[in-house]
């Protein structure tokens, strides 16, 4: 398994959680990686994106100024750190790689298998 996310669950509105993407080591070091959530019915939504090795992270705006995304570069382990949840929040949320911080969300190589968030 190559990338497996932790973290999920449930808080409420105003609240915040952590998210952890354990990598495997190769994936960590040569790949662009991603916070992707899902809502079921609709489009995936990238989070935020980073170069683990030169972490200068990007968001979307829908969750700029409210998540961080940090890596411990020693445990091959990208976070995120969300603050301010409100229930448009509510999805599964995906650890994803590629090796192109630029490539449509949909054609990214790597995935985990996802951890839910839900915001009530």
């Amino acid at each position: 398994v190559q990338l497996v996310e932790s973290g999920g669950g449930s808080v409420q509105a105003g609240g915040s959680l952590t998210l952890s993407c354990a990598a495997d080591g190769r994936i960590f070091s040569n790949n662009c990686m991603a916070w992707v959530r899902q809502v079921p019915g609709k489009e995936r939504e990238k989070v935020g994106h980073v170069w683990p090795l030169n972490p200068r992270p990007s968001y979307s705006e829908t969750v700029m100024g409210r998540f961080t995304i940090d890596v411990d570069i020693s445990n091959y382990t990208m976070f995120l750190r969300m603050k301010g949840l409100s229930p448009g929040d509510t999805a599964t949320y995906y650890c994803a790689a590629d090796p192109y911080c630029s490539n449509p969300v949909n054609k990214w190589r790597y995935w985990g298998q996802g951890t839910q968030v839900t915001v009530s």
